[in-house]
């Protein structure tokens, strides 16, 4: 075996100084550029993270505004027929008859329709709107064809609900009773 050449103390400055500036360069490099790197890189990744994830949500939000775009569109197409269903005219004057013309042509005779109550929607989108309440008593009404009436009045009658039915059996005509109903509609101020 060879024996390792003897250094002189000037080499051995020199090789200690070597070392020395090879281990200052190691941390000046991970210390002055590794290291920002590093935590830029890392920025950088939060950075998109958080942006891919604003895109996601942006694409959520467009979809939900489609979605509202074609339901307001299909609200504001039915906000209108409901506007064309209210006859001129004051409620007072033209639901009445209409209800007993259309128990007429039901075969149920004899309507009477009063108005109970009236009052204005609540609701700051309906502000233009009233909501009547009606008392409507059929003294002798057949129990079939007056089932089969009520269908088709809440069928015809789109803004027109049942509220209250009361049914009372007449004890001397038995085929007949005696239907008392409060049905309540909205109607649009004129």
């Amino acid at each position: 075996m060879s024996a390792l050449p003897k250094l002189s103390k000037e080499q051995i400055q020199k090789v200690i100084l070597s070392g020395m500036g090879f281990c200052l360069l190691i941390y000046i490099y991970f210390t002055f550029f590794l290291g920002p790197l590093n935590r830029s890189r890392t920025a950088m990744e939060r950075r998109m993270a958080d942006l891919q994830n604003k895109l996601r949500n942006s694409k959520t939000e467009l979809r939900r505004a489609s979605s509202l775009e074609v339901t307001a569109g299909d609200a504001t197409s039915r906000y209108a027929a409901m506007e064309g269903l209210t006859p001129e005219g004051a409620p007072i004057a033209w639901f009445p008859p209409r209800i007993k013309t259309f128990f007429g042509e039901q075969k149920i005779d004899k309507a009477v329709v009063r108005l109970d109550r009236n009052a204005d929607l609540k609701e700051p989108e309906l502000s233009d709107w009233t909501r009547y309440s009606w008392l409507i008593t059929l003294p002798e009404a057949d129990f079939a064809a007056f089932g089969k009436a009520i269908a088709a009045l809440e069928n015809a009658e789109p803004l027109l609900w049942i509220e209250r039915l009361t049914i009372h059996a007449q004890p001397d005509q038995l085929q007949f009773q005696q239907v008392d109903l409060v049905a309540a509609n909205i109607v649009k101020k004129k």
